[in-house]
């Protein structure tokens, strides 16, 4: 409510792309709802998706767990852009495994035993994975607390999707440039996963994009 008119906050429809989500910033303690953080996480990268300090800034009294848990379901949402993108050259028939350089071959847990998958079916199956795990019930039943156990999982589903980071980067690096221009997001994700220490430095394979320094030269295979 502003000069005692309501903002309606919510795309209309008929709405075009351009004018998606064109409605005044909503301070974090006003923000009435179950999906506050979600909302609060979407406005900020709105306003500046390079700003990863404001981004990934918590706001004070915030649930570690929830906000950790709400930026990985971002993360996720936005990758799927990233997937849609990758289609157009990442075939079964020239990524036959999920690589990341020619060092580095990843197994597909989406199976009943890991096994080699090609790249970009191993992309759609950790993404479903990620998405039926971040909406389950028995793990994830509340949007505003949630059990350290619970938490404790989102690590093996970071882990996994870096992998699709990587294998953009090594080996459809135009696609991945473009998208990263545009998003900001395996920067983002890398600060995340390294400020709240859910990665370990050592499989963190990617230069850092800002000066292209290798943050690891450790390199091998690995299991899902």
């Amino acid at each position: 409510m502003a000069d005692g008119v309501q903002i309606l906050r919510r795309n209309r429809p008929g709405s075009k792309a351009k004018d998606f989500c064109r409605w005044p910033d909503e301070p974090f303690e006003e923000m009435d709802s179950t999906l506050a953080v979600q909302q609060f996480i979407q406005q900020t990268i709105r306003r500046d998706p390079a700003n990863l300090e404001a981004i990934l800034k918590m706001p004070e009294a915030q649930d570690e767990g929830v906000w950790k848990y709400e930026h990985l379901r971002q993360f996720c949402m936005e990758l799927n852009g990233l997937a849609v993108r990758l289609q157009s050259e990442c075939k079964p028939e020239t990524c036959t495994q999920m690589t990341a350089t020619e060092q580095w071959i990843f197994l597909c847990a989406a199976h009943k035993t890991p096994k080699e998958c090609p790249a970009i079916d191993y992309t759609r199956h950790t993404l479903d994975g990620a998405a039926c795990l971040l909406n389950s019930n028995k793990y994830f039943p509340s949007r505003v607390s949630i059990k350290e156990s619970s938490v404790g999982k989102l690590g093996s589903v970071c882990r996994r999707v870096y992998r699709i980071f990587s294998h953009a980067y090594f080996h459809h690096r135009a696609i991945f440039d473009a998208f990263e221009k545009e998003t900001h997001l395996c920067k983002r994700f890398t600060f995340f996963v390294t400020k709240y220490s859910i990665i370990s430095k050592e499989i963190l394979i990617l230069p850092k994009l800002d000066d292209e320094t290798p943050i690891s030269q450790t390199v091998g295979e690995s299991e899902a």
